[in-house]
């Protein structure tokens, strides 16, 4: 993305997890401010006709995983909070609302929000739009990747690596350089004993049989078109090798037949995920 503007991803997925709410039942993801967030505007354009955000036949997969990795992260963040978890990091937070509806008493789970400074400044004016009040739980760490380091950005707001502390870091990773993507979970890996990380990742194209490989070059056009080209894919084993390595003491892949086992089993609409991309879930 371009640093003097908001991500135009962080919208797109809004808008997914928003149309989820209307067009879903049941929901897999249920989300009160989802359909705030995104604007009066987009809002009543999606509750006048909720399929008209819908670009190909390949949306409806794409929301459902945006609903699924949501829910994921934020099950695995509850089971962190009962082992003593007090730092919730949201890495590319884009309009993720968790902040917003945090279920736990002020004081249990302080909340940063990472972000590029002008998709922050963005959000803030969203938010005021609505009338959300900012919370006393959350901070947000505006990090200008160009200049300086995740560690810093955190470390001058206020984060705590001595306290455990749970990451979510979704949609995001296939937008950057895989060093960069490594780094940070090098950088996750470090954190204080009981902390954990969930994270979404695309699968190598070279894995993909060709089936996959024609619906992953339709959505990779379609994001490089809007600006912000997919860069980083991985290897399932050769990841968790390395997350292990790195020092992570449980990890677990999840692949689309387990989400969709996990989220989707015997609905009626038959919505459920695409073969693209896997859920990881790596524990300190």
């Amino acid at each position: 993305m371009k640093e003097d503007r908001a991500s135009a991803t962080a919208q797109r997925v809004a808008v997914l997890r928003a149309a989820h709410q209307l067009l879903d039942d049941p929901k897999v993801f249920d989300d009160p401010v989802a359909l705030r967030i995104i604007g009066r505007e987009n809002a009543l354009a999606l509750q006048t006709d909720p399929h008209q955000f819908e670009a190909t036949g390949l949306s409806p997969y794409v929301r459902a995983f945006a609903a699924a990795r949501s829910r994921y992260a934020e099950e695995k963040l509850a089971l962190g909070v009962r082992r003593g978890v007090r730092q919730y990091v949201i890495l590319g937070a884009g309009l993720d609302t968790f902040a917003y509806r945090n279920p736990y008493p002020e004081g249990v789970l302080h909340v940063f929000e990472v972000d590029y400074p002008a998709t922050q400044t963005w959000k803030r004016e969203r938010l005021d739009e609505i009338g959300i009040t900012l919370p006393g739980d959350l901070t947000f760490a505006p990090v200008d990747f160009e200049t300086q380091t995740l560690v810093e950005g955190l470390r001058s707001v206020g984060y705590d690596p001595g306290k455990g502390t749970f990451f979510s870091w979704l949609g995001v990773t296939e937008y950057l350089m895989t060093e960069a993507v490594m780094a940070t979970l090098h950088f996750i890996a470090s954190a204080a004993a009981g902390s954990g990380a969930v994270f979404d990742y695309m699968i190598s194209p070279s894995l993909l049989n060709p089936a996959q490989r024609s619906r992953f070059d339709a959505l990779a056009r379609r994001v490089a078109s809007a600006g912000e080209p997919w860069q980083a894919f991985f290897d399932p084993e050769l990841l968790t090798r390395d997350l292990r390595a790195m020092g992570f003491g449980y990890v677990e892949d999840n692949r689309p037949e387990e989400i969709n086992a996990k989220y989707f089993k015997n609905r009626k609409d038959g919505l459920r995920v695409g073969s693209l991309s896997h859920l990881m879930n790596a524990q300190v």
